[in-house]
Order: C-alpha cells, then structure tokens, then sequence
C-alpha cells in the first residue's frame, strides 16, 4: 500500500500544486491590496466579538474550531518533517505560504459566509456550497463534497492519532506486543486507539455545539502553554537565536537538500499545518453569527499566523536551537545533517520531543504526548465537523437515512487503525487527502474570482461602511450584485419588515 500511495502522492503533489498554493496566495493579496497586512487590528478587534446565536457559533468558537483544525500534528511532527527532509530552509518556505495563505483564507471563509446556508437549526457552509452557488457547477461541487469526506474521514484523521500513538509509546513505553491478526502492535498503541476512539464518538454524537464548546477551552489553553515553554527554551537559548534566524533564511535560498525539497516540504507542511488554501477552514467560518461576512474572513485569516507564525515557529526554533535534528539526504541511510540517531525517523514528533528534554530533562516526552494528544484530538474533531458538513451538502439532493451514523463509525475505525498503523503510510496518505483538497478548492476560488469577484466586492462593502464609521454592518448582497446569497438576501429582508413594522 506505501507504494500506491507513494505514487499517488507524486502526481498530486507535483510542482504545479506548489506553484498553485503559493500563486493563489500572492495573486489574493494582490487583489485585496494585502488584507492580511491592512486590516491586521480590525482581526484582533473581532476576535473578543461573542456574538452566537441559536443557529451559529461565535467569531471566536469559530476561530476555535477552524484552529483545532489547523493547530495539530503539523505543527509539532509536520515541522519536523519538513526540517528533516527539507532543512532548515523549508521553515522560511512554511513562512512564506503562512503569509500569502492567510489572503487565500480570506477569500475561502468570506466565500463560505456569503454562500452559507441554515440547516436543521444551524448554519452549514464550505467550498461545496459556494462551488455550486457561485460557480454554478454542481458536479464540481459534489466533487470536492465526495473527496473531503473520503479525505477527513479516512485518510487524515489517522495521521492525528498516529502521531499520538507514537508520542505516547515514547514517554510511557510500548509495553507488551500483541498480535490482533492484522498484525502485532504495541499494547501501548492499541490502548491509546481504543481510548480516543471512545471519546471521539462520545463528543461527535452531541453535534457541532459540544465541539465548538469543547475546542474553544483546550484549543487556546494548550496553544498558550506550547508557546510559553518554546518561549522559555529559546530564553535559556537566546544565544543561538540570531545564529538560528541566519540559518533558516541561508538555507531556503541554497538549501542543503536541495531548493525543491526546502520549498517542496516547505510549502507541503505549511499548508497541511495552516489549511490556508486547502477547502477545510471555510466550513468553520459558515457556521460563524456575524454582521457581514467579511469579518469571518479576516478572523480566519488571523488563524493562519497563529498556526504557523507562533505554533510552528515555535517547533521550529526549539528543534533548530537545540540541534536535535536529521536532515535525509536522496538515498536510505544517507544523511546530510546527522545531530542525533539515525534510528529516530522524522514523520514523528521525536524531534521535538527531544529538544524539549535536552533543555528541560524529565519534561519534554511526556509534555509533547499530552499536548499532541489534545492539538491532534481537537484537529479530529475537526475533520469530524468538516465530513459531517459535504454529507450534509450531499443529503440535500440524496437522502439516504443513517449517512451520518456511517460517517461517525467510519471515523471513529479509522482513529483507531490510524493509531497503530506506520507513521510514514499515516502521512502518505494524509498527504493525498490535504492534495486533492487543495487541488479542487484553489482552482474552484480562482475560478470564481473571475467569473463575480464575490469575496473583492465583499471587502470593498466593508472598508466603504468602517469609513462611514457605521456601529452595526449590514450585507446587501444584491446591491453587490452578488447572486445566490440566499440567506444574506432574506436576512435583509427579514431586517427590513421589522424596520417598516417599528
């Protein structure tokens, strides 16, 4: 099967992809005139905004789910990844897809408010859902509804538990070796398994409330703890510091793996750690109670440098400043940089785990396995989320009865094989899923930018009402000449009897 995927993952994951995820970004921020810089204080304003109603979650429970999303695995084992089989360079690259995806997430989750629609008391939304509206295919829509599906339920959910199968074996041992017929796994894996899949469905059978609820606590917390003790690694490394910044911008442009693998691992983990561009984030942004949809976008966008700019650089820097790294060469067993064994593989989270117990010994293994335990169970959740809303699209047209009963065992299975499995055919096929995704989502969002330009005039809509300095923002999509906003259009309409009623 490593094989196949492998094969899979080197037509997806070609050049062109790469060469789509970063132009989309820069021709995004072009657009927007860098909406990402401009209207960097107007993020951290909505930020604080609570506004929930019994249809939709908050601008921040929505943050909160999207981060669950895009803060797990890739942040602490995906960074590793990149540096070992890229070098320090691809950290640069991860930068660099960090600023210009946080434009294209602008875009995305803008397009997901506008297009969003109310289903059975909440709101729903995601590139299926403005495919079709704005795009008008609905072929292609159902498309990218029957991948994300396959690909969050299936194939990415598994690289979230690996990752804790592994840390966890790590800090507290394999314990015995038991031979389950599909093969012979560590007890301590097959325990782990079996225990995140009994919390998965306790949590996903109550509904997008209990996941917003639950994320919106562990999703902040354990991000500001990670931060704060990569913060106090670099404080007794601030030596290094300058040293580490010089080698990560050296290396990106003569990279010592080669310039397509620093940019190649680069841009593959920046975007399977960030989202930006991928199709994922856009369905948390739908379910968000806003005034006007531009504020989910520029909310969601904010999300992208707190994934990467903070979370990963944060791996980063512990794992550079610490040396503990490989770096592969082409070839088995050859390397280019070799600081700690060669038996410690980089698909894992072992370099961070290391560099945290080279500094602060007796800490480091057992934080890293909690923290990837929540990071990577709240990015599950996610998926979760993300799944049950394409079936959600698809039973508009299909009604089939139990579709999500399916889709919560079909995940709940793959948590757990996941869990056990290799962490190298973990990622492969994560890697597919997150290629595919992107592959259909970004060619979707150009597209529609040139057929209406929705997600332009939408921004143009709101700087014109912050200048009139307007306390409430209104969305009028039909004097945008925006078509198929259907609940924006009777939202207004609704506004507008009560106006003439008072």
């Amino acid at each position: 099967m490593q094989g196949v995927v492998d094969f899979l993952n080197g037509i997806i994951w070609s050049p062109f992809l790469i060469y789509l995820c970063l132009g989309a970004g820069l021709f995004y921020s072009i657009q927007t005139r860098f909406v990402q810089v401009r209207h960097f204080k107007e993020m951290c304003r909505l930020l604080i905004s609570n506004k929930e109603s019994s249809k939709g979650i908050s601008s921040f429970q929505a943050l909160a789910v999207s981060l669950s999303g895009r803060v797990g695995t890739g942040n602490i084992a995906g960074v590793a990844a990149a540096i070992g089989f890229g070098g320090p360079g691809a950290v640069f690259w991860m930068w660099v897809v960090a600023f210009l995806g946080a434009a294209t997430a602008y875009a995305e989750s803008t397009l997901a408010q506008i297009y969003k629609e109310e289903d059975e008391g909440q709101f729903r939304g995601g590139p299926a859902y403005y495919i079709e509206k704005a795009m008008g295919q609905k072929w292609y829509a159902w498309i990218f509804a029957i991948a994300t599906i396959f690909a969050c339920g299936v194939l990415l959910p598994g690289v979230q538990s690996n990752s804790i199968g592994n840390a966890v074996e790590t800090a507290f041992g394999s314990g015995s070796m038991i031979d389950t017929g599909l093969g012979v796994f560590s007890f301590a894996k097959i325990f782990t398994g079996a225990v995140i899949s009994i919390i998965l469905g306790f949590i996903i059978f109550g509904g997008v409330k209990r996941i917003a609820n639950f994320t919106q606590i562990v999703v902040p917390f354990m991000t500001l703890a990670y931060i704060i003790l990569a913060f106090v690694i670099i404080l007794l490394n601030i030596n290094e510091v300058p040293a580490i910044f010089a080698l990560i911008i050296g290396d990106a442009f003569t990279p010592m793996a080669g310039f397509g693998a620093a940019i190649g691992w680069g841009v593959k983990r920046g975007v399977y750690s960030n989202e930006a561009g991928q199709g994922t984030g856009p369905h948390a942004a739908a379910a968000a109670s806003v005034e006007h949809p531009v504020q989910q976008g520029l909310v969601q966008s904010f999300s992208i440098y707190i994934d990467t700019l903070l979370v990963c650089s944060a791996t980063a820097f512990m794992i550079l400043i610490t040396g503990a790294y490989n770096v592969h060469g082409s070839g088995e067993g050859v390397f280019l940089v070799q600081n700690i064994s060669e038996t410690i593989g980089a698909n894992g989270p072992m370099f961070t785990q290391i560099a945290i117990e080279s500094t602060l010994p007796g800490i480091g293994k057992i934080f890293i396995a909690f923290a990837l335990f929540f990071f990577a169970f709240t990015t599950i959740l996610a998926y979760y989320y993300i799944a049950e809303t394409n079936i959600a699209y698809i039973r508009r047209t299909l009604k089939i009865d139990g579709m999500m009963f399916v889709l919560k065992v079909v995940i709940m299975s793959a948590v757990f094989y996941g869990t056990i499995k290799t962490a190298n055919l973990a990622w492969a096929m994560g890697d597919v899923g997150v290629g595919v995704m992107a592959w259909l989502n970004i060619i979707g969002i150009l597209i529609i930018f040139f057929l209406s330009k929705p997600a332009l005039k939408a921004l143009k809509d709101y700087e014109e009402q912050q200048k009139q300095g307007v306390k409430s923002f209104t969305f009028d999509p039909v004097k945008l000449g925006i078509k198929g906003a259907t609940y924006w259009e009777q939202k207004l309409e609704r506004n507008n009897k009560k106006s003439r009623e008072k």
